[in-house]
Parts: C-alpha cells; structure tokens; sequence
C-alpha cells in the first residue's frame, strides 16, 4: 500500500471522527463505513446496524471527543483519545480500524473508564 492510500485512511477517519462522533451526523455513513463492518466489541452487533444501535446510545451521553492521536499504516489506522461525557465521566480510548475499499471494515477498541481522579504513580499523565 502507498503513502498516499495510508493518507487517505488516515483522512478518512478523521473526517469518521469530525462528522460522527463530534457532530453527530451518522447522515454519511454508508460512505464510510462498510455494509458488511465486522465488530470485535463483545458489547455490540455486526454491521452497520449494529454500529447504528451504538452510536444513538453514545450520543445521548453528550461525548466530547479530544483527539490525542490519529496515526496509521496502510490499512491499519488508530485514534488515541479523550471521551468526556456530559455526566463528568472521561475515559481513555483507542480505536484500532482496518479499512477495505477506502471505508471502515473492522474496529477494535480499548476503553479505560472513568479516569477522572485517578492517581498516577508517576507524573506522566494519562494523555
């Protein structure tokens, strides 16, 4: 895979992450996301449906998403990120995609719940 097409993903989701996840939009999701979108999340079903199902519940929580870091190799892209709910809540999150035809296919997630007032035993910060 080129550079370019890695750019690309890398676009792609970012582009996922502004119009989904920030704004709330899910008006476009058949351009990113594949029919058949395979989820690795035990919590969630297969296909956009399912992603469908998720995201209107995710949404009603008030997410405020702060993007760390959004990096990628071909067709592998990850996003580290801050997630602040309107509840006060903040989790640490990384999503892991791999895309297939220039549109999402697979998604793995690690989520670290409710880090507010932890304490750190060293003074690196969790972001």
């Amino acid at each position: 895979m080129s550079e370019s097409e890695t750019a690309a993903n890398k676009s792609l989701v970012q582009e996922f992450y502004n119009q989904v996840f920030s704004q709330g939009d899910i008006s476009n999701l058949d351009r990113f996301m594949r029919d058949d979108y395979i989820q690795h999340n035990p919590t969630r079903a297969d296909g956009k449906s399912g992603f469908l199902e998720f995201i209107k519940g995710f949404l009603s929580l008030g997410p405020q998403i702060d993007i760390i870091r959004l990096n990628g190799e071909d067709d592998m892209v990850y996003v580290f990120f801050k997630c602040t709910l309107k509840n006060g809540h903040v989790n640490k999150v990384c999503d892991i995609y791999r895309l297939q035809d220039d549109q999402l296919a697979e998604p793995w997630d690690i989520i670290e719940h409710n880090v507010e007032g932890v304490k750190s035993r060293n003074d690196n910060g969790l972001f």
